[in-house]
């Protein structure tokens, strides 16, 4: 039997657990509360200074005092370790940073879930947490447990004025914002030629919204041109590999789609919302903010004027990107036709830095979330999609169509959406120890812990957290967990972010144990990290009744329900020595 491509540069079968020393590991403005947990584990000096790429991009330039000394320390830190992978305020967003560094082969990972991105560059690359980057630092390598692989086959090629955010939202609508949950995406087929490095990336990084712990393409011609023919470690699956889902799609028959709030695999297609009102555009991110999606929109605004009222953002994905796109005359098209070109920079992504829309804003953006809050005000709407999208929509003040046509298109996977739970003082889930979300799936990291507070509170100091724990999905929580509580919840469980203050403060409240239908591999992670345990039993939530007793027996393995004893499966050896350290930072310290 042949192997597929994450068998291979893992060098095991699927479902083991294999501990390896990741050639890159990337940090952000996160690396600031990672020294300290590095120095908790009693770090000194790093393992491999080679092996760390830092990037200052998710407040930059800062907003506050604060967030300035944190910067600073980072520049210490980097100094002091002798880190030559560094890139200051202005240089770039981490993702399009690493295709500067990234090639096949790599195995990279990143305290940032959008670290898949680099699965353009045929690298096995996967988002990890704080903590898990600390232990990276002092230690050199990590564990991985070797996922499932779903192949996805692309035939013909995308018509004009169709995307690849048009076809990542297909996707995405197709299996939901689950249904590649740990899974690594092979892309195959004659259309992976007709696709840029640049549609590569943005397919690599929507991969994360699939609950994917990565994507990767082969190295083809399309890459070798890209890096200069430097293919010399490449992989790719054997023709006979064994896959456990497989896809095949019809490039030819993707048109222009969004995301409508507050899921992205809400999807619709771009004819069944066209003339919704929008306030605010968003063209950038790390999703698409490179020099072809700058282009695209260049030449639709070029000589036009965005609608009164209407507010324009462009981000370009880095310097290097700003600067050829002030070469080619694109930045002068883009302010012309009313725009504001901010530097490289997240910020307004997920609601740390400029662009927060207003009360009552709809925002359309070509950004790779659109969860309740995410960019920085719960009182605002999001849409996703292309940049052509985006750029024809902010002409018209309202969702347009970038074909110029009017279409009766129909999505064939759209399904029911679920409604977005906030729950209020008034609202009780606790009965007893228990706190009961058993009805809510895609709880999600934004929701456990606004983004705009990421950088405000560090999760090295867990006892901040707690004051914000859950706010914007229970006003309850944070004033009434207690240690010993249990928490159950639905499918996806803490989807999103690679942030990981929600575990952090979990654990911090003494929470017994998580118990879910499904939970993001990310949150997974930081879970064990922080010693906090989380079992997946969707039998257990299903069965779950309102004000039923439940109790947990970690040592035993068992659930009791009632007068029901339902049974679980123990964590393997290695993750379970880190459960019973009370998380990695001790188990690390103490070995």
């Amino acid at each position: 039997m042949g192997k597929t491509f994450v068998e291979k540069i893992l060098n095991a079968p699927k479902g083991a657990i294999v501990f390896r020393k990741p050639n890159i590991v990337l940090t952000h403005d996160n690396t600031a509360s990672i020294k300290n947990t590095f120095n908790k584990m009693g770090g000194e000096k790093v393992f491999d200074a080679d092996q760390l790429l830092v990037v200052l991009d998710h407040n930059a330039p800062p907003t506050n005092a604060k967030l300035a000394n944190q910067y600073q320390v980072i520049r210490d830190f980097v100094k002091d370790q002798g880190i030559d992978k560094f890139y200051d305020v202005g240089k770039g967003i981490c993702h399009q940073i690493m295709s500067y560094h990234a090639r096949p082969g790599m195995i990279i990972v990143g305290s940032d879930s959008h670290t898949c991105t680099a699965g353009a560059f045929n690298a096995l690359a996967a988002g990890i947490d704080r903590t898990e980057s600390a232990g990276i630092w002092k230690r050199g390598e990590t564990w991985f447990r070797v996922p499932e692989t779903m192949k996805i086959t692309l035939n013909g090629k995308l018509n004009k004025n169709v995307y690849a955010k048009d076809l990542s939202l297909w996707i995405i609508g197709m299996i939901g914002s689950a249904g590649a949950n740990y899974m690594s995406i092979e892309y195959h087929g004659d259309g992976v030629k007709t696709l840029s490095i640049s549609d590569r990336m943005t397919l690599a990084n929507l991969a994360s919204e699939m609950g994917a712990k990565n994507a990767v393409f082969p190295p083809d011609d399309i890459l070798g041109d890209f890096l200069d023919n430097d293919l010399n470690n490449s992989i790719w699956a054997d023709e006979d590999a064994e896959y456990d889902k497989e896809i095949e799609i019809d490039l030819g028959k993707i048109f222009p789609l969004v995301a409508a709030p507050h899921n992205v695999d809400n999807v619709k297609t771009v004819s069944e919302v066209k003339g919704k009102k929008i306030n605010q555009g968003l063209i950038g991110t790390c999703t698409n903010g490179r020099l072809e999606d700058i282009r695209i929109a260049a030449k639709i605004l070029g000589g036009k004027k965005v609608a009164d009222g209407f507010q324009l953002l462009v981000i370009p994905a880095s310097q290097e990107i700003y600067l050829q796109a002030i070469e080619e005359g694109l930045i002068s098209k883009l302010i012309k036709a009313g725009a504001t070109v901010l530097g490289a920079s997240c910020g307004p992504c997920l609601g740390t830095g400029q662009g927060i829309p207003a009360d009552g804003y709809t925002v359309i953006s070509t950004a790779n979330r659109n969860f309740l809050g995410r960019m920085g005000n719960k009182n605002a709407q999001i849409y996703l999609a292309s940049p052509a999208t985006v750029a024809h929509t902010a002409i018209k003040g309202v969702i347009s169509d970038p074909r110029g046509i009017l279409s009766n298109d129909k999505y064939p996977y759209q399904k029911q959406q679920s409604e977005t739970i906030m729950i209020k003082k008034d609202d009780n889930r606790k009965h007893e120890n228990v706190w009961d979300y058993s009805d809510v799936d895609n709880l999600n990291t934004d929701q456990m812990f606004a983004g705009s507070l990421t950088y405000k509170v560090l999760s090295s100091e867990p006892e901040t957290i707690m004051p914000y724990l859950f706010q914007d999905f229970d006003e309850n929580f944070s004033g009434n967990v207690k240690a010993g509580d249990i928490l159950i919840a639905g499918d996806n469980f803490g989807c999103g972010s690679s942030r990981e203050h929600p575990a952090v403060g979990l654990a911090h409240a003494g929470v017994k144990a998580v118990i879910v239908k499904s939970v993001n591999r990310i949150f997974y992670r930081s879970s064990v990290n922080q010693g906090l345990p989380i079992i997946v039993l969707p039998e257990f939530v299903q069965k779950y009744k309102k004000n039923d007793n439940v109790d947990v027996d970690l040592t035993e393995g068992v659930i009791h329900l009632n007068s029901e004893t339902i049974k679980f499966s123990p964590l393997p050896d290695k993750l379970l020595e880190i459960m019973n350290s009370r998380g990695l930072v001790n188990w690390i310290k103490n070995q």
